[in-house]
């Protein structure tokens, strides 16, 4: 069993008040939840799916993570 690690961006719905991850580079790899221990445990089983539904070679090509920027700008 191999074992891959994601970086997942996780925002907050205050209208539904629900978290929500995305997990970019990993396409259908996105869920929702009302706690974060439950979005964790929901992004793991996405993430999961995802991965059994894809070829080695679909596996290979994920895009590496880099990071997050925060951008400024003035208008």
């Amino acid at each position: 069993m191999k074992t891959y690690r994601f970086t997942a961006e996780i925002t907050r719905d205050n209208e539904v008040k629900q978290y929500i991850g995305i997990v970019p580079g990993l396409p259908g790899a996105h869920t929702q939840a009302p706690s974060l221990d439950e979005l964790h445990a929901n992004l793991q089983d996405v993430i999961q799916l995802c991965i059994q539904e894809m070829t080695e070679e679909e596996i290979n090509n994920i895009p590496d993570f880099v990071g997050f920027q925060q951008i400024s700008v003035a208008v």
